[in-house]
């Protein structure tokens, strides 16, 4: 592209065109100024002109397509000149438009020339590569080395142009990398070959030497793609990469293979659904494959055994969590997408919120796990570097004999490589640029293809203790895993500048801070509602009375061997009906239940409750005919987990402040009516299927219960840990005889005190 140079005189021009085109009614008042510009841009076009013919002479393949569009290039410089002199003034737009297609299709044609001198001298070097792969002695390596030398550098040089030349940043990071690949690898192909050729038996020696040669041409591959302004894979993945956003942009289907990535495409989607009023089945399609795939990226996170436990525990709840927002936001939207028009966008906003909310604390939980593991790369790396030194010394002076030491160190050196590898990994999972993740998707490639050919090395060298050739060879392998590593380390180290959290204000040193100069934070404690917190929710509780009362009727229409002590449904459904009695009664102030804390631990109970009673239907439901009775008990009893995951979340949500706090009482209340409700109607469907004599209800309820008692339901969150929480979770099972006897049982005092702050 040196050789257009001359179109940048010509966009010097263009706002003088522009400003022509703007003030073509004044032509006339001009004068001679107007005339002077329309006679510059001719000039330029045809200094313009005249390289593209140069280049056209040079190149056979595009010459008759340029020789045409400088024609046209030139043409329109003219009509521009003759405009200006007044001539012709009604066509400056028409002339302007023309110059500019023209010069356009100039520089692509040029363009197009270099790109074809950039892949022949890219073939030239894969060439040169497949002769020095099949030399059999040192003077035809010579020579083979010698074109290979010419090319590298011509093709150096073509890189460096284009990479200046690429306004995509991904592009000239790519391209970067690929030409640190090559530089790199040089000497790496010279001692490889070199120590090949010297002991042409030596395995470990054509290892070295063979992969070399791979990534070189990998990294030429790559400028190959790039050029082509294409991705690696790309068509092999387009279908993949396609759900994470709602272009095809490139740069996006890039970013994807990241867990930010995903997680912003992911917001996207909702944000997209919320101001839709809505998602359709393919829009519903795209979610669920979005987020199949960020729990595929987020178990690079949870799957590493270097990140702690904590950090673990807490990425698979938020995971959970935002498989939940999502299940709800597919229900809201089916449901509104039922009624039309006559349906509440409110559910819809309140869906959304929770989705995009639960992403965001969840890229906050990856970033946070990232940066842990990114404080220990610096000494990692200090330490891998110490182990490749004492393995060159080993190899170099004790041979063989050291074969044990050679191979503690060896396993030692891998540890320590699958350790940065991990870190690359996750690094690259958070980076905020496209150039940090193409830093570090190539540093972890490169750390994994010549980590091991360090000790590769070092085994011929030991293998051959007097070889200078094998001992240069280590040398130059030793002096690789330096480089890498310290890329490795500036990496982690600009990703922690960039994502650490620095505070909007700067705190006076002078002022205790909580947890310093002795001081401690103030536990926060549970407290009653106030009056006027009371009359805000007598509503709800009110309505929770009256669900309590109409289960309590339908537990006493069940009666004879229905009413047997034995008959779980019975017990749990009166037990849940105490305990909804109870939060009722904190709504005024009265009961058992003092403080919020009381109230949550409370509605941890009844969730639990509902788990059981699930279970115990489910079975139930098993031995009733089919029919329009055991329909309408599905439909009800499949609301139930829903129902029970939502209230287990606002329970387990952290608040901070009174108001809040309250907020998160009114939530839970409203969550426990819900429920309460949709038990109700279960309840009283399983009567009609006992009433109507469908099943011999003496034995079926006391097999259900003995097979049933003390399960709790799981809910089903397909790609996430196999281990992960159910709705009823693990504690279910130990409260059951705490939760289920004594009319409710007790609430007892417990949890963190950040939901305790009013």
């Amino acid at each position: 592209m040196d050789a257009l140079s001359d179109d940048d005189e010509f966009a010097r021009r263009e706002p003088q065109i522009s400003s022509l085109v703007a003030t073509r009614g004044e032509a006339a008042a001009g004068g001679a100024a107007v005339q002077r510009v329309g006679a510059a841009v001719c000039c330029a076009v045809e200094r313009f002109v005249a390289v593209g013919e140069t280049i056209a002479d040079d190149n056979p393949d595009v010459r008759h397509s340029m020789v045409l569009a400088c024609k046209e290039a030139r043409a329109a410089g003219r009509a521009i000149e003759r405009v200006c002199t007044g001539a012709d003034g009604a066509g400056m737009v028409s002339a302007a438009r023309a110059l500019l297609a023209a010069v356009t299709r100039v520089l692509l044609l040029a363009d197009m020339v270099v790109v074809r001198q950039l892949l022949l001298a890219k073939d030239k070097v894969a060439r040169s590569l497949d002769r020095l792969e099949s030399v059999s002695n040192f003077a035809e390596f010579v020579r083979a080395f010698t074109e290979f030398g010419g090319g590298m550098v011509e093709l150096a040089r073509l890189t460096a142009e284009r990479r200046a030349d690429l306004r995509d940043e991904r592009r000239r990071a790519q391209v970067a990398a690929a030409r640190n690949v090559l530089e790199r690898s040089t000497l790496m192909l010279l001692t490889s070959s070199k120590t090949c050729l010297r002991h042409p038996g030596s395995a470990s020696a054509r290892e070295n030497r063979d992969t070399v040669f791979c990534q070189m041409r990998r990294a030429m591959d790559l400028i190959h793609y790039v050029v082509r302004d294409g991705l690696p894979g790309h068509e092999e993945h387009a279908q993949e990469l396609k759900p994470f956003s709602d272009s095809h942009d490139q740069a996006a289907q890039w970013e994807a293979g990241t867990a930010l990535g995903a997680l912003r495409g992911l917001s996207a989607q909702v944000r997209a659904s919320r101001a839709r009023g809505g998602a359709d089945a393919a829009r519903r399609r795209a979610l669920a494959a979005t987020l199949r795939a960020l729990v595929e990226r987020t178990h690079d996170f949870t799957d590493s055994a270097y990140t702690s436990h904590e950090h673990r525990q807490r990425i698979l709840a938020l995971a959970e969590r935002i498989a939940y927002e999502l299940e709800r936001l597919v229900a809201v939207a089916v449901s509104l997408e039922e009624q039309g028009s006559m349906g509440s966008g409110a559910a819809l906003e309140s869906a959304c919120t929770g989705a995009t909310g639960a992403a965001s604390e969840l890229e906050r939980a990856l970033v946070a796990a990232a940066r842990d593991q990114a404080r220990d790369l610096t000494p990692l790396a200090d330490d891998a570097k110490k182990l490749a030194s004492d393995l060159a010394h080993i190899a170099s002076s004790c041979g063989e004999r050291e074969s044990e030491r050679l191979h503690n160190i060896a396993s030692q050196l891998h540890e320590q490589l699958d350790h940065i590898i991990e870190v690359c990994k996750l690094l690259r999972h958070i980076a905020m640029s496209e150039t940090l993740q193409v830093s570090a998707k190539f540093a972890e490639i490169n750390l994994r293809i010549y980590g091991p050919q360090v000790v590769t090395a070092a085994r011929t060298l030991a293998a051959h203790p007097g070889s200078a050739a094998a001992r240069e060879n280590l040398d130059v392998f030793v002096d690789m895993w330096a480089w890498l590593l310290a890329d490795a380390a500036r990496l982690a180290r600009e990703l922690l500048d960039r994502t650490d959290e620095r505070p909007d204000k700067q705190q006076y040193s002078s002022l205790p801070r909580p947890g310093k100069h002795g001081t401690t934070s103030k536990p926060l404690k549970a407290v009653r509602l106030d009056s006027d917190e009371q009359a805000k929710i007598a509503k709800s509780g009110l309505e929770m009375k009256m669900m309590s009362s109409e289960m309590d009727a339908e537990t006493d229409r069940w009666q004879g061997a229905a009413a047997d002590e034995n008959n779980d449904i019975v017990k749990r459904a009166k037990n849940m009906s105490s305990m909804a009695f109870a939060m009722y009664q904190f709504t005024k102030g009265e009961g058992r239940l003092n403080t919020t804390q009381d109230l949550f631990t409370q509605a941890e109970y009844f969730a639990e409750e509902a788990n059981r009673l699930y279970k115990i239907v489910r079975q139930f439901s098993y031995q009733v005919p089919a029919g329009s009775t055991k329909k309408e008990l599905l439909e009800h009893l499949d609301k139930v987990p829903t129902y029970v995951q939502q209230l287990q979340f606002t329970v387990k949500e952290p608040t901070v402040g009174r108001a809040a706090t309250f907020s998160k009482v009114d939530n839970v209340i409203q969550e426990t009516k819900h429920l309460m409700n949709v038990i109700s109607k279960v309840v009283t469907t399983c009567f009609d299927c006992a009433n109507k004599g469908l099943i011999p209800l003496d034995k079926a309820i006391n097999k259900t219960s003995a097979n049933a008692r003390d399960n709790s339901y799981k809910l089903d969150f397909t790609g996430l840990s196999a281990g992960g929480a159910g709705a009823g979770g693990g504690r279910g099972t130990s409260r059951d005889e705490e939760a289920g006897g004594g009319g409710g049982g007790d609430a007892k005092p417990g949890g963190s005190s950040s939901d305790t702050a009013m």
